[in-house]
């Protein structure tokens, strides 16, 4: 009987049985398949895109207007996050239909009123019909709309995401049908550009421009360091009804302990000083939530650790690791020249001289002959490791051509304590030079 008793007043299954699942959750939240956590410091603007979207799906008034943003601050995260709400509204989520555009996939308005055929699912209706021009589809596209019991047109919702690159097309015909259309009572339509050029509105000719509402709504990285670590912890964290309260209550009390640990929170300020914008923050959480298994069921600090130093790896160090110990005695010879001439350039010759001093006072150092040299050589400067200075002509020899070092030392420091099975008397070189 005791042993009954103590399981009936145990805890809440553990994490271990339903991990996968709330993986899978956060998988989702992360690649914005499902709503992702609102972004703080927005109200104002979020606010009035909502109210000028309800005014379209509620009233018929048609609208158009720009989120402008730079990348990563949370454009279309505002977006999808007043369109869900909005769809909480039956009558809304029934009568509004979306069209979704972007400028690097409808590269012509050719191929963007086959989309909105596809999207509006119109397909029979135009069927193999002919139009003069392209306003005429989409007038007839939109008037198809209108055919139906109640002889009354549904609310369109048009995002054009890369709104910047739609202003290249053609005559900007799109953009000047849609506009044109939302300026008249025709159809309720509103039309949400989304784009992180500043300068867009110089980009759009006279007769769009003037049909244009000119209502922009400017979203800029302007949140603090609580706001991103508030973020973090709404992005780990679980909402009611997403799974059974005693898997989401113990998760969610471990997500705030877990952001609360100062290890945690320093990576954090650390990614904040670096990249402050919500990509940078998706991809420090990835390679943590892909962690997660049966056999490791919650985030660990060490976890933001090593996501940090993946995500600030330095590539040039990298790729020194793979370069043969020629090349790296070579690197390190431009770096002597590098400090022995105060960062002037060099050429071939001076690294050649600078590597033989070197291989011939080792007697355990093979010593290479000059081609062979200069193959490595020219192997580095394909790897971008070194470059030719522009002053220097296309008539010179090579072995004479200026160069310019494309590595800091701190990196060549760096990639020697890791380079797999460097021989000694290199490392020895790389710290001092030899006279």
């Amino acid at each position: 009987m005791g042993k009954k008793k103590a399981k009936g007043t145990a805890k809440p299954p553990p994490l271990e049985t339903s991990v996968t699942m709330v993986q899978s959750i956060l998988r989702k939240r992360l690649a914005q398949m499902s709503s992702p956590p609102e972004i703080q410091g927005y109200t104002k603007e979020r606010q009035q895109l909502f109210d000028l979207l309800k005014r379209t799906t509620v009233s018929g008034e048609s609208n158009s207007v720009l989120l402008i943003g730079p990348r990563g601050s949370g454009k279309t995260m505002l977006l999808q996050s007043v369109l869900t709400e909005l769809k909480e509204d039956e009558n809304i989520h029934q009568n509004l239909l979306q069209v979704h555009l972007n400028g690097l996939l409808q590269t012509d308005d050719r191929i963007a009123l086959k989309e909105i055929t596809r999207q509006l699912q119109l397909e029979n209706t135009v069927g193999d019909r002919v139009f003069g021009s392209f306003s005429e589809t989409l007038q007839f596209l939109l008037e198809a709309l209108k055919k139906g019991s109640s002889q009354t047109s549904k609310p369109i919702l048009f995002v054009l995401d890369e709104f910047d690159l739609f202003a290249h097309h053609r005559n900007q015909t799109l953009l000047y049908n849609l506009f044109d259309v939302s300026q008249s009572a025709q159809t309720p339509i509103c039309v949400v550009g989304v784009t992180c050029r500043l300068d867009v509105i110089e980009l759009l000719e006279k007769r769009v421009k003037s049909r244009f509402s000119h209502r922009q709504i400017h979203l800029f990285n302007t949140h603090g360091f609580y706001d991103f670590s508030q973020m973090c912890t709404s992005y780990l964290s679980l909402t009611p009804g997403e799974l059974d309260a005693t898997v989401t209550e113990p998760w969610n009390t471990h997500v705030q302990e877990l952001v609360s640990e100062p290890s945690v929170r320093d990576v954090l300020q650390r990614q904040f000083n670096l990249n402050k914008d919500v990509r940078g923050l998706i991809a420090l959480l990835t390679h943590p939530i892909c962690r997660l298994s049966p056999t490791h069921p919650v985030l660990e600090a060490g976890d933001f650790l090593d996501s940090f130093k993946k995500l600030t790896t330095d590539t040039k160090s990298a790729m020194l690791h793979g370069v043969s110990i020629l090349e790296l005695c070579l690197i390190i010879a431009m770096k002597h020249l590098m400090d022995i001439y105060d960062g002037e350039p060099f050429n071939f010759e001076m690294v050649y001289s600078e590597y033989l001093k070197f291989a011939q006072r080792k007697s355990s150092m093979q010593v290479y002959e000059k081609p062979v040299v200069l193959k490595a050589f020219e192997h580095l400067m394909t790897l971008e490791f070194i470059r030719a200075l522009d002053g220097s002509g296309s008539r010179v020899q090579k072995e004479y051509k200026l160069m310019s070092l494309l590595i800091h030392p701190s990196q060549i420091v760096d990639a020697l304590q890791k380079y797999p099975n460097c021989p000694t008397e290199v490392k020895q070189w790389a710290g001092n030079s030899v006279v």
